[in-house]
């Protein structure tokens, strides 16, 4: 359990740039985890997929995804195959990801959500 909001994904991400502003204009009080200067562990993934599933986590939309491979588009069918991919692609991962204290986990820029439980 964290004693305050997990914030995780990339900084200069557009979407993330929202979340931020969203926080701080509601005087959230929140670390933040960069993927790109540390990578997500197999253990944290695990953790997020504990409470969301798989397709929920993963970016289909975005760039990154759009350039893989039809094989390892297929191994983020299953989480076994899909977390290794995940570390070594950190930009496939929806973002934001917010784990709060209450071990709820939000993904994805849902302002009135966010708003709801701060």
């Amino acid at each position: 359990m964290v004693d305050k909001l997990m914030v995780y994904g990339i900084k200069n991400c557009d979407t993330m740039k929202k979340t931020f502003k969203l926080l701080e204009e509601q005087n959230v009080d929140y670390d933040f985890v960069d993927y790109k200067k540390q990578a997500p562990s197999e253990d944290l993934l695990k953790s997020f997929l504990k409470k969301i599933p798989l397709d929920i986590l993963v970016n289909k939309r975005g760039t990154t995804y759009r350039k893989l491979s039809e094989e390892d588009k297929s191994q983020l069918e299953a989480v076994s195959s899909a977390l290794q991919l995940l570390i070594e692609n950190s930009s496939m991962i929806k973002r934001p990801v917010m784990v709060y204290p209450d071990g709820e986990v939000l993904v994805g820029f849902q302002k009135d959500r966010i708003v709801e439980k701060k």
